[in-house]
């Protein structure tokens, strides 16, 4: 019997002062993107395999949790927000010519059992500017991404902006084989800068090329990171005298990535959230999808990412309509963690009042929750029966309620006693 209390592992429940601090962040962050004019949209918990499998760039198929329905089809618990959310604006958004703003608030399924510690149920808070192809709109993500996380009361933390085409540029440029573009990528991700140096020198690839990825690491930090990966990148290769790179070239790519990042960086300047913001030439990734800029969420507390986005300009047309994307979600659970380790508070909002009967005093009780709740006030009706005045004391400043009102045996009138300073009212 006991074993029916507990739950699978990488699943949890949440509940009392927890999920009170969950619903407000929560609620935070939408109300968040629906003052920037993001629409909220629900997808279905499951869906069929082919709207994840590997050739979208979603998860992998051995970290999806897999089922069959009564017709033999292959479903899936949702991995990851953006597939649905393109196949879903793919359906109902065809015909639109306006870019589409939408946000939603979801959990999503990993069966990352590989991962030690980490959740398998997961909720996120994401949005997703669809048909803007703009460099307006990619800054629009991070700066509603910054103004999510400071409305939600995190202070201290950190955006790192990159892109799918400087990495995958210099691979292309460095004609390196497909195996060991997967083994860079995953390295870089996980700045294992051993690895790299080691993996580099195993590479039959000239000297000058290798030399570049050594100092990928380098282009990190503040908007100075950007200028000397463009000098790097225009000092050499097939236009070295010229110090230009022409489209076509196979550098191209990683020049065009790094003009991106600095009209991105101009347009967050006008909306004053700079200082939240750094450069990672190096980054990769996750999702193979992105296909523009990328960025990720930093913050102290927690040992993984709290923020993740990016461009993905090709995923839509795998569903029937070609129009270029972006968006970004937020790990609600690691933002909670990450403000839970930083001490900061978050403002809830529970029951501020308790209605205590005497005996017979059911009727008047009644009457004044109804009253009260009219007014407001979110309260919960109790019996003196089986316990006493002190407990239901005690219990209301447990559960952080302002106010008891009791009403004696032989009282016509409640008495309101305060649970914030004991004082009578």
């Amino acid at each position: 019997m006991e074993q029916l209390l507990h739950t699978p592992e990488g699943v949890r429940d949440i509940y009392n002062g927890e999920c009170a601090r969950k619903l407000a962040v929560e609620q935070k962050i939408r109300e968040t993107m629906n003052l920037y004019g993001y629409r909220d949209i629900q997808t279905p918990g499951f869906e069929f395999f082919d709207i994840f499998r590997k050739e979208r760039g979603s998860v992998a198929s051995k970290d999806m949790f897999k089922f069959f329905d009564r017709e033999g089809n292959t479903l899936v618990l949702r991995p990851d927000m953006t597939p649905s959310i393109a196949r879903c604006a793919a359906k109902y958004y065809s015909e639109e010519t306006i870019p589409v703003r939408l946000c939603y608030l979801g959990n999503t399924y990993t069966n990352n059992s590989g991962y030690q510690g980490r959740l398998k149920e997961c909720t996120d808070a994401g949005a997703e500017l669809i048909g803007d192809a703009g460099v307006q709109a990619d800054a629009e993500m991070v700066a509603l991404v910054i103004h999510c996380l400071l409305e939600a009361g995190l202070t201290e933390f950190q955006i790192e902006l990159g892109h799918a085409g400087f990495f995958d540029g210099l691979l292309e440029e460095a004609e390196i084989e497909e195996k060991d573009r997967e083994k860079l990528r995953e390295l870089f991700d996980n700045k294992n800068y051993f690895g790299i140096e080691t993996r580099i020198s195993q590479l039959s690839i000239a000297e000058e090329k290798k030399e570049l990825f050594r100092k990928l690491p380098q282009l990190f930090g503040t908007e100075e990171s950007l200028a000397l990966a463009r000098k790097l990148l225009t000092g050499r290769g097939a236009c070295h005298e010229t110090g230009a790179v022409k489209e076509g070239d196979k550098v191209f790519a990683a020049v065009d990535a790094v003009d991106r990042l600095e009209k991105i960086y101009e347009i967050l300047k006008l909306y004053d959230m700079q200082k939240y913001v750094s450069f990672d030439l190096g980054m990769t990734v996750t999702y193979r999808y992105y296909t523009g800029v990328i960025f990720k969420g930093y913050t102290y507390g927690t040992g993984d990412t709290i923020v993740s986005g990016g461009r993905y300009d090709t995923l839509m047309a795998q569903y029937g309509k070609d129009r270029p994307s972006v968006g970004f979600k937020i790990s609600v659970d690691g933002l909670l963690t990450a403000m839970e380790r930083q001490k900061i508070k978050i403002r809830t909002e529970g029951t501020d009042a308790l209605v205590v009967c005497g005996k017979g005093q059911t009727e008047r009780g009644i009457a004044l929750a109804g009253r009260l709740r009219r007014e407001g006030v979110r309260l919960a009706v109790y019996h003196l029966e089986g316990h006493s005045l002190e407990e239901y004391l005690r219990y209301g400043k447990q559960i952080g309620a302002d106010s008891l009102f009791y009403i004696g045996e032989n009282e016509t009138e409640a008495e309101q006693i305060s649970l914030r300073n004991g004082e009578n009212g």
